[in-house]
């Protein structure tokens, strides 16, 4: 088997059988390398903690704080926003002290989730002494988000 990234996705993996694997097989097991040819996704474990933001302290942390804030809205079976969690970390360690980042559970805080129209998730909002300026939604690609952060730099 072959297991590699792809470009973009620190956690997205891709595993496909390789071609010495298929050469070795006869005929009657070709059936059984078909099935077994496909993508694996796997998330990565990750030891960052992205601190988390809440119903209750979403004024305190998000509306009231000064310069930019990105807030990932996720929920734990989602898979994709697993995946997005690592390139959230690394963002929130390359900008320590420049902009503030922090996780909503939609499955934990409705009132905010629903405050803002939250549909589909991950779902990447910034804002600005508290007023919202940009949303990204879905997985997107670490160089994505870098480039909405600095604008508001």
């Amino acid at each position: 088997m072959k297991i590699g990234s792809l470009s973009g996705f620190s956690s997205l993996k891709v595993q496909i059988p390789s071609i010495q694997s298929f050469a070795s097989l006869g005929s009657r097991n070709l059936r059984s390398f078909r099935q077994r040819g496909r993508i694996v996704c796997k998330a990565q474990e990750t030891s960052l903690d992205i601190p988390t933001v809440t119903d209750a302290t979403w004024e305190s942390l998000v509306l009231k704080a000064e310069g930019p804030v990105l807030v990932e809205f996720w929920a734990t079976w989602c898979g994709p926003c697993r995946m997005l969690h690592p390139v959230i970390g690394e963002l929130s360690k390359e900008y320590v002290g420049r902009v503030k980042c922090y996780k909503l559970s939609t499955d934990d805080s409705p009132s905010v989730t629903n405050q803002y129209g939250i549909r589909s998730i991950p779902t990447i909002m910034i804002f600005v002494n508290g007023d919202k300026k940009d949303a990204i939604i879905g997985a997107v690609p670490k160089t994505t988000l870098t480039n909405t952060l600095d604008k508001y730099l």
